[in-house]
C-alpha cells in the first residue's frame, strides 16, 4: 500500500480553492477533469465543477473534487483518507476488512478510468476511498 493521501471535497467551489492553495503553497495542479469532460452523465450546471483534480507542492499531495451533482458536503463529510493499492488482492481483502461495520457508499468495482475503486464510511465514522490502478495498456 501507498501513503495516505487527502482527498478534499467541495461545494461547487474546487477550483477557487485549488488555485488558491497553488499561490499559498506554491504547488501546481497536476490533473483536472470536470463533470462536463468525463464519460458520466451530468447536469449543464455541473459541467464545469470539478470531478477529480490532484495537487502537489513539494511532498505534500492532495485530491480534490467538488460535491457531485445534487449532493452537498458539510464540515466533517468533506474529507477522506485516500488508499492506493499495488494489487487487486490487497484492495479486496483491505475494503471488506474496513467494511465490517460500516456503510460502503461504493462497492469496489471497475471504472472508465482503469482503476478499481470503492468509497465508504468506516464504523468510526471516518471517509476512506480505495483504488488500484490497473497496469497500462
Amino acid at each position: 500500500m501507498e501513503a495516505i493521501v487527502p482527498y478534499l471535497n467541495f461545494n461547487g467551489n474546487a477550483a477557487e480553492a485549488l488555485a488558491f492553495y497553488a499561490k499559498v503553497f506554491d504547488g501546481q495542479v497536476l490533473f483536472q477533469q470536470t463533470f462536463g469532460e468525463s464519460p458520466m452523465e451530468s447536469k449543464p450546471e455541473s459541467k464545469d465543477k470539478i470531478m477529480h483534480a490532484s495537487f502537489q507542492a513539494g511532498d505534500l499531495t492532495f485530491m480534490v473534487s467538488d460535491s457531485m451533482p445534487g449532493q452537498s458536503v458539510s464540515s466533517g463529510t468533506n474529507m477522506s483518507l485516500s488508499l492506493n493499492f499495488k494489487t487487486v488482492e490487497s484492495i479486496d481483502k483491505t475494503f471488506v476488512a474496513l467494511a465490517e461495520g460500516a456503510k460502503v457508499t461504493m462497492p469496489l468495482q471497475d471504472t472508465f478510468w482503469g482503476a478499481k475503486f470503492g468509497m465508504l464510511t468506516d464504523k468510526f465514522n471516518i471517509n476512506w476511498m480505495f483504488n488500484h490502478d490497473y497496469a497500462k495498456k
